[in-house]
């Protein structure tokens, strides 16, 4: 098999191309597609054989964490529960290359959450084929970031990601090359927001940390 090369246009998405890579996940695909922070692997939420194979690329166990890609601060809160404090920060720092830790509603699939302490981690991103993607299926995806595992680093170049993984993947959405630092992971359930992960997304703006 070899994937469909869709290029699309790095800040004005054309919806021609946005509704056709909409159609392959409804169709139950998985393709590689940019984000605010790197490449990542994305297939629609629920669909579990799309999951498992995403799972067999990036080489990952079962217990994997999937992130929960989102609208907006709205959809998010269908599937996780949100403090007043975790609400106004969320929404400040959003949309932007930031994966937050939140507990678990009765809404998320168990296989999605960590089955110890009932959490997801979810992110709004802002890049504008995600934002056009969110518009055409209204609905959250679930995403991995796209490792190359030969240099222990994202995927920046879609070129490097045709060439590797083209016998994979559905379709290969190529906006660019991307950089390759990871989002800025913030654990929100406990008093006081906990940094896990410096990446991109700057922490100045956010309290105690």
């Amino acid at each position: 098999m070899n994937s469909t090369y869709i290029e699309v246009h790095a800040s004005h998405p054309q919806k021609r191309l946005v509704a056709q890579s909409a159609a392959i996940l409804e169709r139950g695909g998985i393709f590689a597609c940019p984000t605010d922070a790197c490449y990542a692997l994305v297939c629609a939420v629920g669909n579990k054989v799309a999951e498992d194979r995403i799972r067999a690329i990036r080489d990952v166990a079962r217990e994997h964490h999937f992130t929960l890609m989102c609208r907006d601060v709205s959809a998010l809160a269908v599937y996780a529960k949100i403090s007043n404090a975790a609400f106004r920060m969320i929404r400040t720092l959003t949309p932007g290359p930031y994966t937050f830790i939140l507990p678990a509603t009765r809404e998320t699939p168990r296989r999605l959450q960590d089955p110890k302490r009932k959490m997801i981690g979810i992110r709004i991103p802002a890049h504008p084929f995600i934002q056009a993607l969110f518009e055409v299926l209204d609905k959250p995806l679930m995403s991995s970031t796209l490792m190359n595992d030969a240099i222990d680093l994202p995927y920046a170049d879609p070129s490097d990601i045709a060439r590797d993984l083209s016998h994979t993947v559905d379709a290969i959405i190529d906006a660019g090359t991307m950089g390759i630092e990871m989002t800025t992971i913030i654990d929100l359930t406990g008093r006081s927001p906990n940094l896990v992960r410096k990446g991109k997304g700057d922490v100045s703006r956010v309290p105690g940390l």
